[in-house]
């Protein structure tokens, strides 16, 4: 029997190639995992955490990822369980308090203990007004804290790009997610913005046909990629924003 040879991935173009090989940050993908998480840790604890809302409002994310759930382009009424990996700063988190029914569990998770602090003092008003969600834990994406098949639907905005290698991150989503759970997956990609958010921010960018491929080989098909907006696709603004589906 012919051997089935694995799927051949689409290379990007020449130029790219090189741009990438020139200008993306690679410091994170040659480190051992306990020291990317002591780096990723320190980098966020310090002014770069502290700036991380005013960057998502100034590039637009945090209101627009509002606006996504709003129109209901990704429906969170369909989902009981919540994860919201590298919460930051609450930028996803507090679109995910707003738009979901008060009885739906929802759990803040951050590498960094600082950024959780700041997601906290951000959802202050809410708290204000009788809001007891989210539950805030601190722990790493490649060691989620909980047991297989706990959610419904896991949010992961801008958070793989940090890691190593993005497999074990995907891998342990696939396991926290229910049968035919959801992932919300935001990344940043390969386009020149992305190479300049990839240096200011000290994280890797993916190209759309290999971060397929990797959620391929962990069990998360994608469903559908989604837009910010039509002049978001037209200009590949804002990243790949996916959903991705774990089987039945």
């Amino acid at each position: 029997m012919t051997p089935i040879e694995p799927p051949r991935l689409k290379r990007p173009a020449l130029h790219k190639r090189a741009f990438r090989r020139l200008f993306e940050f690679r410091g994170f993908q040659r480190l051992p995992l306990q020291q990317y998480r002591s780096k990723v840790r320190r980098l966020y604890d310090g002014p770069a955490g502290a700036m991380l809302m005013i960057a998502s409002l100034v590039s637009l994310h945090q209101p627009l990822i509002g606006r996504m759930l709003r129109k209901q382009n990704f429906d969170l009424g369909r989902f009981k369980s919540i994860l919201d990996v590298g919460s930051g700063a609450g930028q996803i988190l507090g679109h995910l308090l707003k738009h979901t029914h008060p009885e739906v569990q929802i759990v803040a998770c951050d590498l960094s203990p600082q950024m959780l602090r700041r997601a906290r003092q951000s959802m202050k008003s809410r708290q204000a007004h009788g809001e007891t969600r989210p539950w805030y834990i601190a722990a790493d994406l490649t060691h989620l804290p909980f047991a297989d098949n706990s959610f419904d639907c896991v949010t992961c905005g801008y958070v793989l790009e940090y890691l190593p290698d993005p497999l074990p991150g995907l891998a342990e989503l696939h396991r926290v997610l229910k049968p035919g759970g959801s992932l919300l997956l935001a990344a940043t990609e390969d386009t020149y913005t992305g190479f300049l958010n990839g240096r200011m921010w000290r994280c890797r960018t993916f190209n759309r046909d290999e971060l397929k491929h990797a959620c391929d080989q962990t069990g998360l098909a994608w469903n559908r990629q989604l837009w910010f907006s039509r002049v978001h696709r037209f200009l590949k603004l804002g990243g790949i924003l996916v959903e991705a589906k774990k089987a039945e």
